[in-house]
Order: structure tokens, then C-alpha cells, then sequence
């Protein structure tokens, strides 16, 4: 197939996207950015775009597309490619994969758990290709979080592990998790969840098996039902824990992990860079050395829980 019939293709198989009839063509000095990502992280990316210098709406032009279904990642990958934005942002590993699939010219952004593992990048120090960005090791904190969890909760088996089996990072997470759970001598439970109807029939699961303890394990999808997740796990008593401090925020009990929204404010840079002409293959993928703390102090009561003075100390964010 010659290039020209390719790109009439692509556009073609786009052309009825109400996603791609509002886009507009950018004026002379403005930017297109594309981003394949739920709400929660546009927010603090487009933050940092600001604070660097570029407004929606006069020098940018934003292209958005969510994440939370793998199904749809390909066709909206392809949606966004086809739109010729200078950079595309990607939250997670197969949104991320969905995009170099679709284009190896457009660079990328992206956040995602283990991109040398999962084959996103070369390696972190010379990623290569047309990707860069910032790497998360959550996986290798499924440990740390049981053992977290426990100091509050005490007796966790059995321990219910709410997760999509169809997000790489969570895999791993899952795998890691087991190891933990084994060498502390608790059940686990595991419960899937791959699409949004999948909750209900979950939590059905979980309530039935009457749980000690509910560990979320990260993806897109439990990103975007945070407030769902905790307010079931409240529901039922249940002391729960999640790599992302909006769960406790939104009345989960307890979340340990990077600070997303200084992760996503950091992006910014990697895409101002990019737009002013730097190569993806030469920023290194960044890795976070800050994790943190939140507790739900209200939800800590509501349980009846006590919250060890280490653990208020080490918190770095509590609500009350």
C-alpha cells in the first residue's frame, strides 16, 4: 500500500469520530498535543503547560482521548496520530503501546509502570525511538503496601486484590503481590476486573468472601472508578489501600505511591522540551524518588481503627 491511500485510510476510518469533527486545524504558531488519558491526569499536566507558557485555546490545541478501556485504545491511538499533533501524552503502558503502534515519527510522553520491561524503551538512560518520559515502580511496592495496610489493620487474611489482569503493570503487580502475601502467611483472594460493568459482579465477590483487607492494584480503569472502589470498601468496613492518594481522598482508607500530579507537572517539561526540539531518544526516562503517604483519618474512625503515631508521622498527608 502506497503512503498516500495509507493516510487516506486512516483518515477514512476516522471521519465519523464526533472526537475528530470538533478538531481544528492550529493557526500559525500554535501547538497540537494529543493525550491519551482519563481526566485526573490531564489536570496537572495542563497545569505545568501553563505555567511554561502554553494556553488552551491561544498558542495550544488539545486533543483528548481516555484510557480506561483497552478495547478502544487502538482505534483512538489511531485518532490521535491521524490528527498530526506535535507531541501525544500517554498515561500507562498499553495506552502507550496503542500509540507506538499507530506512529513512529509523532514523539511521545508518556507515564508508565517498568517501560524497559514491558518494551516501551530501549533503557532509561538512551530510551531510543520516538518515546521518553517517566517511569513508575509501583509494582515493586505491592509489598511495602500490605505490610502498610497491616499496621493498621492487624489481622489481614483473607486479603481480597481487586486488579485488571489485562494491564501489564498490574500483572506484575499481581505477581509481587502473591510473593508478599505468601511470605506473611495471608489468603488471597483475587478478584478481576477488566471493564466497567465487571464492578458490580466484583464487589458481589467480595462481599460474599468477607475480607480482612482489599489491596487495588493500579490501571487506568481503577483510576477512573476511585471514588466507586471506596465508597464500596467503606460500605463494608473494609480497610483498603491503593498507590494513588485521590482514593484516600475520596474515602479509602490508605493510598502509598508516587506523587502523580508532580509526575504529570514534570511531563510538561519533556513536552516543552520536545516542542523546542529536543529528540525523545535523548531525554532519559525519568524514575520518581519521592513516595507518599495519605491517610483518611475520617475513614480510619469510621472502621474503628487506630492509626499507629508511626504512621501519623510518617504520613505525608492526612484527612480529617
Amino acid at each position: 500500500m502506497r503512503r498516500r491511500e495509507f493516510i487516506t485510510l486512516i483518515g477514512g476510518a476516522v471521519i465519523g469520530s464526533p472526537f475528530v469533527a470538533r478538531a481544528q486545524q492550529p493557526a500559525p504558531g500554535k501547538w497540537r498535543i494529543g493525550l491519551l488519558m482519563q481526566r485526573s491526569r490531564q489536570d496537572p499536566l495542563l497545569k505545568g503547560l501553563r505555567k511554561l507558557g502554553y494556553i488552551e485555546g491561544n498558542n495550544l490545541l488539545i486533543e483528548v482521548r481516555p484510557n480506561d478501556r483497552a478495547d478502544q485504545l487502538v482505534q483512538f491511538a489511531a485518532e490521535l496520530v491521524a490528527l498530526k499533533p506535535d507531541v501525544i501524552a500517554t498515561a500507562g503502558t498499553q495506552a502507550t503501546q496503542a500509540v507506538q503502534q499507530a506512529t513512529k515519527s509523532i514523539p511521545i510522553v508518556m507515564v508508565a509502570s517498568d517501560p524497559v520491561e514491558n518494551h516501551l524503551v530501549a533503557s532509561l538512560a538512551r530510551p531510543g525511538g520516538n518515546t521518553t518520559g517517566f517511569s513508575l515502580v509501583s509494582p515493586e511496592l505491592s509489598g511495602k503496601r500490605i505490610e502498610l495496610l497491616q499496621n493498621i489493620a492487624g489481622e489481614l487474611s483473607p486479603l481480597v486484590v481487586l486488579w485488571n489482569p489485562a494491564d501489564p503493570p498490574a500483572a506484575i503487580a499481581f505477581k509481587q503481590t502473591q510473593d508478599a502475601s505468601r511470605a506473611k502467611h495471608l489468603e488471597l483472594l483475587p478478584i478481576e476486573v477488566r471493564y466497567a460493568g465487571d464492578f458490580a459482579p466484583a464487589f458481589e465477590a467480595i462481599a460474599k468472601a468477607q475480607p480482612k483487607g482489599l489491596v487495588i492494584l493500579s490501571a487506568p480503569l481503577m483510576n477512573i472508578y476511585t471514588p466507586r472502589i471506596a465508597e464500596f470498601a467503606l460500605s463494608l468496613k473494609l480497610p483498603s489501600i491503593y498507590i494513588d492518594g485521590s482514593f484516600p481522598r475520596a474515602g479509602g482508607l490508605m493510598s502509598y505511591g508516587p506523587d502523580f500530579d508532580s509526575i504529570w507537572n514534570r511531563a510538561a517539561t519533556y513536552v516543552d522540551r520536545i516542542l523546542k526540539g529536543e529528540k525523545p531518544a535523548n531525554l532519559p526516562v525519568e524514575q520518581p524518588t519521592k513516595f507518599d503517604l495519605v491517610i483518611n483519618l475520617r475513614t480510619a474512625k469510621a472502621l474503628g481503627l487506630g492509626v499507629p503515631q508511626s504512621l501519623l508521622v510518617a504520613a505525608d498527608e492526612t484527612i480529617e
